[in-house]
């Protein structure tokens, strides 16, 4: 038996009743005045409740009704666009005037049209010789956290979960967010930096699609956890064998491929609608 979680910034008592109807479920709860849970939905009914979410901009998500916020052991998540509202290497090719270059690659990456190792030392490579102190900037100046990031994150950790904010980006930001947001483990990609400039190159592996994938095997192993046990976050097709080892991989906002094929999608709320799944 499942619960259907469903969220979005207004929802109306008819589509809730609706939805119920078509799930079979019994009863509907509130989780908050932008989340319902419908107790006693029937999976077996996901292509009618999915057409209907669509057709009236709500997410939805069909949950194991037994699992609760303090079975889940483990939570990651990708960074640029998804715990953050920014890709970094973006701003940070806006300080010497090449954001579109930049972007363009950056993009055709997520998209899943470029090979995300050559994407990010193509991308790299155009930021040579710029001053360090630019990534401070762009961390002081335009690093912001996704709506609902704190509450998602804060819920999961004070149930016990392990956090991992594993990036393809760099370890300037993520190093900053791990303090920041009291994170259990941050892995990125490092900027090679001599005499307070970037050389345009990346120190030792990059973290590419392969590596969250194997990171997320390797803690959820470490853990002692069933892959029910773990969420992990995303927008880019760099994220997809990521969220399809976790239990609930989600698509946060994220590019069209991953939402054809990621498990869950949350489109229309914050982040908090991750955690709003076990609550």
């Amino acid at each position: 038996m499942h619960r259907l979680v469903i969220q979005a910034p207004e929802i109306a008592t008819q589509d809730l009743k609706q939805l119920a109807r078509l799930s079979d479920a019994h009863q509907i709860e509130a989780i908050s005045q932008r989340a319902f849970k419908l107790h006693g939905a029937h999976i077996g009914n996901e292509e009618a409740v999915a057409d209907f979410c669509e057709s009236n901009q709500l997410d939805f998500a069909f949950i194991p009704e037994e699992l609760g916020v303090r079975d889940i052991g483990l939570v990651v998540m990708d960074m640029d666009s998804t715990l953050i509202t920014i890709e970094c290497i973006d701003e940070i090719a806006d300080m010497v005037g090449i954001k579109p270059q930049v972007a363009e690659i950056t993009a055709a990456a997520m998209r899943g049209e470029l090979d995300f190792r050559e994407s990010l030392t193509r991308r790299v490579a155009l930021l040579a010789g710029l001053e360090e102190s630019a990534l401070q900037r762009v961390y002081d100046e335009r690093l912001h956290l996704m709506a609902g990031a704190e509450e998602m994150l804060a819920g999961f950790q004070s149930a016990g979960a392990t956090t991992l904010l594993i990036s393809g980006g760099f370890t300037f930001f993520t190093d900053k967010l791990q303090s920041r947001l009291a994170l259990s483990r941050t892995i990125a990609n490092v900027l090679e930096i001599e005499g307070g400039k970037l050389t345009g190159h990346v120190n030792g592996d990059i973290v590419d699609a392969e590596r969250k994938k194997s990171e997320l095997i390797a803690l959820r192993e470490s853990l002692g956890l069933r892959r029910d046990q773990v969420v992990a976050m995303g927008d880019g097709a760099n994220d997809l064998p990521m969220l399809h080892e976790a239990g609930f991989g989600v698509a946060c906002h994220a590019k069209p491929k991953v939402q054809a094929e990621a498990p869950y999608c949350i489109n229309r709320v914050g982040l908090e609608g991750v955690l709003n799944y076990f609550r």
